[in-house]
């Protein structure tokens, strides 16, 4: 076994970078880390990971067995500002509720298509 960060990253093939840049920065706060005609590297702060944004006109929004990726909140209480902050950044939420009492979630599309999910989960610590 080797020892990782866990996921760290994924690339999306988008109509426009700079615009699909915009919504997450907007939802997640992610700051740019390189770019490139096309093409924008960012990270959610405080984090490890990577969203990398590609322009890609034939494959944009098809998630092709992938169902959605996630970004897991720091505190419960951050769940209505992350679907008003989906709504402002010209997202839609698509379903919310609470996976069990204090777990609250949301599955949102960006503006691209792809499904994401924002959620809590209590921690084992």
């Amino acid at each position: 076994m080797i020892r990782t960060y866990g996921l760290t990253h994924i690339g999306l093939a988008v109509a426009n970078a700079d615009r699909s840049f915009q919504f997450y920065e907007r939802v997640l706060g992610v700051r740019a880390t390189y770019r490139e005609p096309g093409m924008i590297q960012a990270q959610t702060p405080g984090s490890y990971d990577v969203i990398v944004f590609e322009e890609n006109g034939r494959k944009v929004g098809k998630m092709e067995g992938v169902t959605h990726f996630g970004f897991r909140l720091m505190d419960p209480e951050d769940i209505e500002a992350a679907a008003e902050a989906v709504r402002q950044a010209g997202g839609s939420v698509l379903e919310s509720g609470e996976f069990v009492p204090g777990e609250p979630y949301l599955f949102a599309r960006d503006l691209d298509g792809y499904r994401i999910e924002i959620w809590f989960e209590k921690s084992e610590s």
